[in-house]
């Protein structure tokens, strides 16, 4: 006696159909269409997430290099400075100090420079 996949087949194009939902036309509901629609997407969510770390980082360095300017220094020897006198301190966080903390950054800065 055979076995008949019918269950097991009907759970996964559901469960791919599921995931579709939202796409426009036929790529919503005909399983080949949502297959490769859905494959497509997952691939396209797997790059972007890599983008969105490396567009932060560029974003932090930018407010970074624009709050610096107005006390008289460039990025690339603020964070050479950093490095030199070991501050633990990441971009982000720089970054956040800048915009929130207008006064610590600038004695981070006057650190630094020192």
């Amino acid at each position: 006696m055979r076995v008949k996949g019918g269950v097991v087949t009907k759970r996964r194009h559901k469960k791919i159909l599921k995931q579709a939902k939202g796409y426009r036309d036929k790529r919503s509901n005909v399983w080949s269409l949502a297959r490769r629609a859905v494959m497509i997407a997952g691939k396209q969510a797997f790059i972007g997430r890599k983008l969105k770390k490396r567009d932060f980082r560029s974003l932090w360095i930018s407010r970074l290099n624009a709050a610096l300017k107005m006390h008289g220094l460039s990025y690339n020897r603020f964070i050479y400075a950093l490095t030199r006198k070991r501050v633990g301190l990441n971009r982000k966080m720089l970054s956040e100090l800048a915009i929130q903390e207008p006064k610590v950054f600038e004695e981070v800065v006057k650190f630094v420079k020192a």
